[in-house]
Formats: structure tokens, sequence, C-alpha cells
């Protein structure tokens, strides 16, 4: 295995490029600004009355091009050298009026004051061309001219003509796109030629594009992958640019006479397709014009087809041969003697017919390579590259060209699909691969962070950097938001739910309205296809948002998913959804809402429907570990940064690590340090799974909620699945020590050693790797959720789940804090271990749990006297300090209080204190515990019997008693307290 610390992000993202990654690369010249000379007159005739910025707007609109350039018109020398200070221009066109020296002055001028920007002149009509015709190569600052005629479409071939000339060999390069080259000397035909030819090529990228392309950036960059056109006008000047670009050509356009060795040649155009015949492997479209219908014939005799320059049909005769022999229109199969037997009008009907079109069209076809010149004008570069080194002569026969071709075809569409999202295709919802895509719409937090994980991870090699463990998403879906905007606005539900608090009211609502009919169809093609258990998880649009996340506030359904009704199963799957719709109202999240002040109405809903990681043992469905990791360690302790990060893991289900329950801490970077006593592992070793109950058919998601279909077992359960062997240690009494493995009598501790010690995955260098590549990639601090299975899968190797990742926000700005003396007699609390930066004068509440009356079994009604605190606190709108022992936030009430943070909302600072045999371990991982972070809340742990980090209590008895309930006491100092946090020492001091 390589040194993944000195690997970065950079060196391994992205090795192979998709088609989409090589469009972007496309058409890095772009002609934006265009200063156009002319005298007052001209400019005048052409941009005023002819509204001649509206008709290049226009031609470039008809075309879907999404870039047009802007026009600066000026009339005299003095203007365009004072315009060219102001501005960088891509190009200059110069009209040529009565005077025809004038412009020529005019360009040598500008020429030398910029001599990197083209010039190009524009003549106004056909009868002042033959002065320029006859001495256009003489002048040097003048990179070509044209003739007007009043056709506007001139100005769009003058601007695609510049960029393809600049843009032809970084396009060759990076795209493999291709060039047809036009030989043509006559300024009158190439200027009408051009235009004709740029129309025809971008009307048909248009058509394919819009074919076969859903998304609409896609199309756009798809647009830039159509072949380039580049003008010559003599013999030298093509055969330098075939001899360049020949593995790149499409076809060959030329006139039969133009210069060659400086004089006019009559047999130079046949004489320079002879030459493209001689130099290429395989044959590409030619194509012979002249005003001389007799060099037809001529054509015929070297295989060109010819068009003649007079013909009243000119423009479709270049449309024909564009779209008939470029490979622009269908596909037409045809047999040994030309004869048409198959017309694939796209690329799903070519590949349905290769399958089945006879021996001798392929074998017609192969000899000519028809496949990869259709599929490279269609934008199929990967494909087209994959055939392109082959010929039919390397096969035995045609049915072996048959299959090669299909398992290009194949393999490269798949592959296109990795990492992206797809449009439902009941076919591809098993597949961990890609993300499907049930209905429109935002993705939402959660969504968003599995499309980034996919496409991450299929653009990254791992197997060759951690060779021992597959990396994977879960076979994932998702319902996007414009399908929860169509369920409030169908069933007509806007003000029933907005203007009501009621949760229980609105649920019943939505369980009682319908979803779209094509979402319905939709997901009962899914059940259809998909047997295993699911998650059903929101992903609202705040969700894991880089600015305000909203964690673990809204539902998550699993559901066993293995009724054999198929009915049952679709009717389990809508109710999750629409329960997780109605999540967004519970008391819990509207508090939340209230809290970081933002509108209910503004959210939305996605949905994230993802197999369930795991494996079905007797009638219990779960994965080896779930865990969660950060890439921040607020409590870090040995030698270890709070950069290292941190790990948590359980056997089972996650909701037992997010739960904020007794899982396994660790850090990644150093698996092997565990800084508690054997003693205190035993005591605190996880004791129970979560697990799919598979042995319930029947759920009731609707009165059991979210753990309708989950039963929580004895960790024995896990050991007799088989799953502990390399989970866990046994603690050897006689040695006070804990010895890897189950195979000695003893208590159980859940320490995941074999994994972390002994490495039988590199589960602790993936989560490091992983955390320091999503860090660069997200540029701010992580957290995902992971899960890994096992049991043997691809390549033979256990696998690596990712399920989920967001931003770990930490508002400190790092304030200078000086905490003064920290023995001073007016301290309330100073404490070592901890979080938050800054000073805080505006507490003087302080909501605590009285030590004497505290009772680990009532930890419930505990949490409820809170929250009937915090509710009376945020009716006053105040804040407060809370002080109590234990893990805040867990799902275990054993274990620590278990309160949700909409029930301490209020709460500034979060003061932990240790009490005899109640274990003091703060809640990271937690859903809890990520939202405390994220608000900026201070949160601060004193160990009992701590030499140096003390809480007064006794000071909280003289204070004045604004509640005393049965386990919680409210108290108000008469001053503010001065809170002081010190962020980089992980300290605090509160002063009264």
């Amino acid at each position: 295995m390589e040194n993944l610390e000195n690997i970065s992000l950079s060196s391994i993202y992205k090795h192979k490029k998709s088609d989409r990654d090589i469009f972007e690369e496309l058409m890095p010249t772009k002609v934006k600004e265009v200063m156009l000379v002319a005298t007052l007159y001209d400019s005048y005739s052409i941009v005023r009355e002819g509204q001649f910025t509206d008709k290049i707007f226009g031609e470039f609109l008809q075309l879907n091009l999404y870039t047009h350039p802007r026009f600066t018109s000026v009339n005299s020398e003095k203007e365009a050298l004072r315009a060219m200070k102001e501005r960088n221009f891509d190009l200059v066109i110069i009209m040529v009026g009565v005077d025809k020296d004038i412009p020529v002055k005019l360009a040598d001028v500008i020429h030398k004051t910029d001599s990197e920007v083209p010039i190009l002149l524009l003549v106004n009509n056909n009868g002042d061309l033959r002065y320029f015709q006859e001495a256009a190569h003489q002048f040097d600052s003048i990179d070509r001219v044209f003739v007007w005629n009043g056709n506007s479409n001139v100005f769009l071939a003058m601007v695609k003509y510049i960029e393809d000339k600049k843009n032809i060999e970084a396009d060759t390069r990076n795209g493999n796109v291709r060039m047809i080259l036009l030989v043509e000397d006559s300024i009158q035909y190439y200027s009408r030629y051009l235009p004709l030819l740029y129309t025809n090529i971008m009307t048909q990228t248009q058509n394919l594009v819009q074919d076969e392309s859903t998304d609409e950036l896609h199309m756009i960059l798809k647009m830039r992958a159509r072949p380039k056109v580049i003008l010559v006008s003599t013999y030298e000047d093509a055969i330098e640019m075939l001899n360049k670009y020949r593995d790149y050509l499409l076809s060959v356009i030329s006139d039969v006479k133009f210069l060659r060795n400086g004089v006019e040649d009559p047999e130079a155009g046949v004489e320079l397709l002879k030459y493209v015949q001689q130099i290429l492997r395989f044959p590409v479209p030619l194509l012979l014009q002249s005003h001389d219908v007799n060099n037809a014939a001529r054509a015929r005799e070297i295989g060109a087809e010819f068009i003649d320059k007079n013909s009243e049909s000119l423009s479709l005769d270049i449309h024909n041969f564009i779209y008939k022999r470029l490979g622009f229109g269908s596909f037409v199969f045809k047999d040994r003697d030309g004869n048409p037997l198959m017309v694939a009008r796209n690329q799903q009907e070519f590949q349905e017919m290769f399958k089945v079109v006879p021996d001798d069209a392929l074998a017609y076809h192969g000899q000519r390579n028809s496949f990869s010149t259709w599929l490279m004008a269609r934008g199929e570069i990967n494909v087209a590259e994959q055939l392109l080194p082959y010929r039919f002569e390397d096969f035995k026969n045609p049915d072996d060209l048959r299959q090669f071709c299909l398992d290009v075809f194949e393999r490269v569409r798949l592959k296109k699909l990795r990492g992206r999202i797809i449009n439902f295709d009941p076919n591809l919802v098993r597949s961990d691969r890609y993300i499907v895509r049930m209905g429109k719409g935002s993705l939402g937090g959660k969504g968003r962070g599995m499309a980034f994980m996919s496409n991450f991870i299929e653009n990254i090699d791992f197997r060759k950097i951690i060779p021992n463990i597959n990396i994977r998403i879960p076979a994932t879906a998702i319902i996007g938001a414009i399908e929860f905007d169509k369920f409030i606005e169908q069933n007509n539900l806007y003000e029933e739910i907005y203007g009501s608090n009621d949760y229980e009211r609105i649920k019943n609502i939505f369980l009682e309205s319908h979803m779209s009919d094509s979402l319905k169809k939709r997901l009962f093609s899914y059940v259809e296809e998909m047997d295993r258990p699911l998650a059903i998880r929101s992903s609202g649009l705040f969700e894991d948002s880089l600015l305000q996340p909203f964690s673990g506030v809204y539902s998550t359904y699993l559901i066993p998913n293995n009724h054999p009704d198929i009915y049952v199963r679709y009717h389990q799957l809508e109710t999750a959804i629409k329960l997780v719709y109605a999540s967004i109202f519970t008391e819990s999240a509207t508090s939340y809402f209230d809290a970081v002040s933002y509108k209910i109405e503004e959210e939305k809903m996605a949905v994230v429907i993802q197999e369930v990681v795991g494996h079905h043992y007797n009638g219990h469905y779960y994965p080896s570990v779930s865990g969660v990791a950060q890439s921040y360690n607020y409590y870090p302790v040995a030698y270890m940064e709070p950069e290292d990060g941190f790990a948590v893991a359980a056997v089972g289900l996650g909701m037992y690590v997010v739960g904020g329950e007794n899982a396994y801490r660790f850090c990644p970077k150093y698996p092997n340090i565990n800084p508690t006593n054997v003693k205190d592992q035993v005591r605190d070793s996880q004791k129970e799974f979560y697990a799919i109950d598979l042995s319930r058919t029947e759920i009731d998601l609707v009165n059991d909620g979210e753990t309708a279909a989950i039963e929580k077992y004895k960790i024995k359960v896990a050991e007799e699945n088989g799953v502990l062997q390399y989970c866990a240690s046994v603690y050897d009494r006689e040695n006070d020590d804990l010895v890897p493995g189950v195979d000695i009598d003893g208590p159980r501790v859940i320490d995941f050693a074999n994994i972390l010690k002994y490495n039988y995955i590199p589960l602790a260098e993936t989560l490091s790797f992983l955390l320091r590549l999503f860090k660069e990639a997200m540029g701010s601090p992580v957290e995902m959720e992971y899960a890994v299975d096992l049991e043997k899968g691809d390549n033979g190797f256990p696998t690596f789940y990712l399920l989920q990742i967001k931003p770990l926000i930490r508002h400190e700005e790092q304030v200078e804090i000086d905490l003064g003396d920290v023995q001073d007699e007016n301290i309330f609390m100073y404490a070592q271990r901890g979080m938050g930066n800054g000073m805080i004068d505006s507490v003087s509440d302080v909501v605590y749990i009285d030590p004497e009356k505290f009772d680990k079994l009532k930890t419930r009604e505990i949490a409820r006297e809170i929250n009937q605190i915090n509710k009376q606190m945020e009716a006053e709108g105040r804040e407060y300090i809370l002080v109590g022992p234990g893990r805040w936030g867990t799902r275990d009430p054993f274990t620590g209080i278990p309160v949700s943070w909409a029930q301490i909302s209020k709460a500034r600072v979060i003061v932990e204190m240790g009490l005899p045999e109640f274990p003091l371990d703060g809640s990271l991982g937690s859903h809890f515990f990520h939202n405390v972070t994220s608000m900026n809340v201070g949160y601060f742990s004193i160990p009992h019997h701590s030499r140096n980090a003390h809480l007064n209590l006794e000071l909280l008895k003289d204070q004045q008693l604004i509640d005393d309930l049965s386990y919680v006491k409210h108290v108000r100092f008469k001053k503010q307290l001065t809170i002081l946090m010190d962020g980089r020492k992980r300290e605090a001091l509160i002063r009264f």
C-alpha cells in the first residue's frame, strides 16, 4: 500500500476523463469581444438600419449558442485605437468602403498596436472583390477577406473561423475533435460556403444533443465537440493541415483549381484528394466542388462526391452531404453492394441493430471505419476512441467484430453512468455505481452528499491506493424536491399544513394524500426489482448545508421490504416517504427552525431511498460495523492533534452511534491508542446492538415510528451470528488484559482489535485517507457516516460503504482570550476539556440537575423537565448555562440525558459533570453533538474528582431560585456571568 499521507486529491482525482470532462476542456479560446471598424455610412447601414446586432444575436440564438460576441462599432482609426486601450478585443473586422487603401493601412496600424488580434476585412459586395481576390495574400496584417452581400450569417462564420483556427490544436489533443478541411480560394464562395457549413454542422449537432441528452449543461458542453472547420486556400497549406491533423480528419471539401507552388493549378484539387486517400488508414468522405459540371466525372474517378457551385440547391446539397456522409444523420446499415438494410436514428437503435445486422454489412462498414466516424460525429468520443485502433482484418470473422463492438458499447455505457445521477431505470436500481433519480428537483442536503460521494469514488482508483477493501456507496435512489412541491400542490395542503402546529394532524393528512402517478409508477417498479431492506432518509434543502446543518432533526425509516405481497411492500415504502415528508412539521424540527431563524415554508424535502448495508443472520439484518468519523477532534488525548480527527464504531445499525450510545471511539491516525484503562473499557463497552427484525413482515410505521422494524438485541446474539470474531476482544481477568477475538471465555468487549490493531481490514487507513480527501474537496472539516460489510464482496474483499457526508461547522473565529487567574474565588467553573471560542457576557441563568436528586433510572423524566424550562426561556428570549451528568443527547437513557437538540435550544454553554459510577464521555459523533458544534454552543467537561478543573455547585444555592422541579433547578445570578472560552487551549472559565 502506498504511503497515503503523501497522496493529494489533485494527484488521484479524474485519472479517467468522461466525455463530459473532455467537453469542458474544449474550445478554450472564445471570441467574446469584436471591434467593427466602418465608415459612418457603412456603420449606419449595417448597424442601425439593418439591426445588425439583433441579427447577429438572432443567428447565435437560432443555433442555441449560449454565448454570442459583443460588437463594438467605431468609425475611425483614432476611435479604434482608443477602444483598444479600453478593452481587449478577440477579433477586429474592418469594413471596406469606396477607398480600398484606407482599410489596409488601418489594418497595419492595428496590427502594430496588437500583433495577436486577428484582423478580417469585410467587403460590401461581389463588385469590390476583384481587387482583393488578386491582392489578398499580399497583406501581412490581414488574416482573410470575406464578402458581406447583406447576409449577416457571414459574421457567425467569421467568428467561428477564427475560433476554430485557434482551437484546433488543443481540441484535437484534448478531445479527439474531428476536422473538416475546406480548400477554397474564392472569397465569394468561401463567404457563402462557411456560413452554410457552420449552420448545418451546428444544427445537426444540436439535433443530436437534444436527442440524447437530458442535462442542459451537458447539451451546451457537447456542442463544443462539433467538428472544427478549417479553411485554407493553397495546396501547400492544405498539405500542412492534412499532415498535422490526419488522425482527426472527418472530411475534405475541395475546389478543383487553386494555387500550387504560387501558380493556379487546375489539377490541385484532384491531386489533393488523391493524396488524402494515400495517407489515411481509413477512407473519409471527400467532396469536390466546382462551377464546371464536367468535373463530376473526375470526382467519381477518385471516389469523391461532387457539388456544382452554381447549383440553385447549393445549401441543400451541402446539408445532404453533411447529414448522410459525415455521420450526423441516421446510420444506414448497407450490404456489400451498398444497398440499405436497416436505418438507426439514434445510438440506442444503432446498438440494437448491431446485434442482428448480417455479417456482410458488418464487413462493409468495418472496412470503411463507418462506425467510429458516425459515433465521433455524435460526440461519443470514448466509444469511438476504443474502436479506432482496430481494422476489420484484426478480427477472425464478423462475429468477433460484432462481439468486440458490443462489449465496448456496454462497457462505455456503464462507465459513463458511474458516479452520475441517472434517470430512473428499473434495471439499474440495484447497482452501487451511480444514483438513480426518481423525481426531478433539488436532491437536498443528504442527496447532494450522496451524489458528491458517488462521483468522488468513481473518479478515484481506490483499488490501487487501498487494495484490500472495496469502497462503495449503497444502491441509492433519490426523489427530487419537486415531488414534495407536487404533493403539497396536488392535494391542496398548503394552507392546512403551514397554518397548523399540530404534527399528528399534519401526519394524518399526509398519509391520506396522494403522490403523483408518475412517482407511484416508478416506486412500484422499484420494489419489483429491489428486495433488500431499505432506509428511507430525509434530505431537506437545509440539511447538511454549509451554513446551518440540520442533523438528525428529520426522520429516517428502515423497512424490511420482505413481505411476500409486493403491494404491501409498495405500501410500506409509500408510507415511509409520506412520514419523512411530514417530519418537517415535528415539534423538534419546528423548534430548530425557530432557533436558526429560518421559515418552515422555505424548506423542501427530497427523499433518499437506500439499500441497507448488511447481511441476513438468522432473522436479523445488520452490517458488521457502523460508525461516524470526523476530520476534527474536539477532545484529543495523548499526542493526538484536533486535526487528526476521530471515529466511532459499533456493531449493527448506525443508529446506535448517531444516537450517542456506548460505542467504541478511536483516532484513525493512531488506531492502537486507547486512553481509557481496561476496567473502563469493560464497563463502557457496547452491550447491545440494533438490527432489522426480518422475522416480521408486517410493520406499523405510523404508530411505532422510526423503530417499527428495528429491534435491540444483546451483543451475544451477534456472536451467535458469527459477527464478533473481528469486532470483539475478551477480558482476561487473570492477566487484567483484553485478548482479541472471541475464542476464550470471559466478558466480551467491542474494541475492533483485530481490525484496528491487527489490520484484518485497512479500516483506520481508509477512514483517515477519506477524511483528508473529503476535507480538501469540501473546503471545511467534514463528518461522514459509514458502514462495513465484512462478508466477502467484489474481488473477494470486504466492503466499506459511505452513507453520508456533511460539513462540520465550527464558527470559531479564534478570538484571543486571556482567562486570567483560574484560581480566582469568583469562578463558577474552570474546564480544561471542551470546545468553543470567544467571550459571552449576556447570560445570567443556570439550569442544572441537582446531583443529590439525580437518578440514572429517571433520565427520561429529567429530559422532560429540561424541555419545560427551555420552552419558558424561549418564550422570554433568554439563554442559559446547562449543567448535568453523563452524556447529553444520547439515545441510551442509562448513559446520559436523552434530550433532543430542540429541547435545549436556548442553552449557550453545556457543562458535563462527572458523578461516581456514571460515565463522563462526550457525545462525539452523535447527531446531537453535530448540532451543538454547528450552533457554536460552548461544550465542556468537568471530570469527577478532577485536580484541575472544578465546578462550584454550592454557589448555585445562594442564587435566586426561578424553578425547582423534581430533578432540575433553574437559578438566576444578579449580574451577567462572564464566560471566557479559549479555543486554542480548549479551556473555559465562567466568572460571576
